[in-house]
């Protein structure tokens, strides 16, 4: 779909460097709580494989969960793109998304924080792996 003098993608929806941050919305959301806004239970229900990711293979996150102060907040990250699995592949170690980011597949990772204590989680960010090759140019 063409907009005026640009295009409409989702290559063209992705911010800079083709990452998309999602810390204003988790920023609303924690301060809808904290007004009462928000119950707990309704900010605090991730799936039960999230927490079993976040609980087994989740890096420690830099600070405690936003929502019950517990020092129980994970990073987990999951790939998508193709010849991957359907549902993703969860990464649990640097060395892995560092075999996935040389592969020449156009991948997406998406980065989640799940705390273990409360099942609170939001997505963090979204971020291309692997390599893309070069897009050919039109010719006339």
């Amino acid at each position: 779909m063409t907009l005026g003098a640009g295009s409409f993608s989702a290559g063209a929806l992705r911010g800079a460097g083709g990452v998309v941050d999602h810390r204003l919305s988790r920023r609303h959301l924690i301060n809808e709580f904290r007004r009462g806004r928000l119950r707990q239970d309704q900010v605090c229900d991730a799936h039960p494989e999230l927490i079993r990711a976040a609980k087994n293979v989740g890096a420690p996150a830099s600070m405690a969960c936003p929502i019950c102060t517990a020092e129980e907040l994970r990073l987990v990250t999951y790939v998508f793109g193709s010849r991957l699995p359907k549902h993703g592949r969860c990464v649990s170690t640097a060395a892995e998304l560092a075999t996935l980011n040389a592969r020449p597949d156009d991948l997406t990772a998406y980065v989640v924080e799940a705390c273990v204590a409360c099942r609170w989680h939001h997505l963090l960010r979204v971020l291309p792996v692997g390599r893309r090759p070069p897009r050919a140019r039109a010719t006339s």
